[in-house]
């Protein structure tokens, strides 16, 4: 698919995004939290990476509020420079946050810097072969890749259920996701995720 098309693609996608969002309300937030809090209690690994939502993405505020209670350690992603992975930085609620690239919030230089376990990864659209549309700067695609060269990951995409679509063209480059959460149902990829999208 060209890239062209692909941009066409996000631009239908956020409209989408952006109407689910305004109709989700709290219940999808919380149905998220119960989802993915009976998720990661069964996965490996103690630090979990969120992120502020931003454009209409799906909330994990409520989930990541539950993770804290927990104990578990959380981190948020942070855009150190384009075209590289991210690097994430320590973070819980009520810490501290500071504007970052595209305005985003992220946590100050002092939190400490984290590798993830687990990443609650936000996204344009979705599908059922674990392949996600984001938002063409391939931050989440090289970051998994590092990730996952270094030591095992768990990618989980968090999304309205209005977000899925029939197929994303993917991309070599494109890593998939391992698991997807909606407010509506928990979506297992049983395929070999590692692998770049086909």
């Amino acid at each position: 698919m060209a890239e062209t098309d692909r941009e066409k693609l996000r631009r239908q996608a956020r409209e989408i995004r952006h109407k689910a969002a305004r109709q989700a309300g709290d219940l999808v937030a919380r149905a998220i939290r119960a989802r993915a809090l009976r998720l990661i209690r069964e996965l490996p690994g103690e630090i979990i990476s969120g992120y502020v939502p931003v454009k209409g993405e799906a909330d994990v505020m409520p989930l990541m509020r539950a993770l804290a209670r927990a104990g578990r350690t959380l981190a948020l992603p942070v855009v150190e420079r384009p075209a590289a992975p991210l690097i994430f930085r320590r973070w819980e609620p009520g810490d501290e946050l500071i504007a970052g690239a595209h305005g985003i919030p992220v946590p100050p230089e002092s939190a400490p810097e984290l590798q993830p376990d687990i990443l609650l990864v936000p996204l344009l659209a979705f599908d059922r072969a674990g392949h996600r549309l984001g938002y063409g700067g391939g931050y989440y695609d090289r970051t998994l890749s590092a990730l996952r060269a270094r030591k095992p990951v768990t990618a989980i995409g968090i999304a309205h259920a209005e977000q899925e679509i029939p197929r994303i063209p993917a991309l070599p480059t494109d890593a998939r996701l391992d698991w997807i959460i909606t407010g509506r149902e928990t979506i297992s990829i049983t395929q070999d995720n590692n692998q770049p999208g086909a």
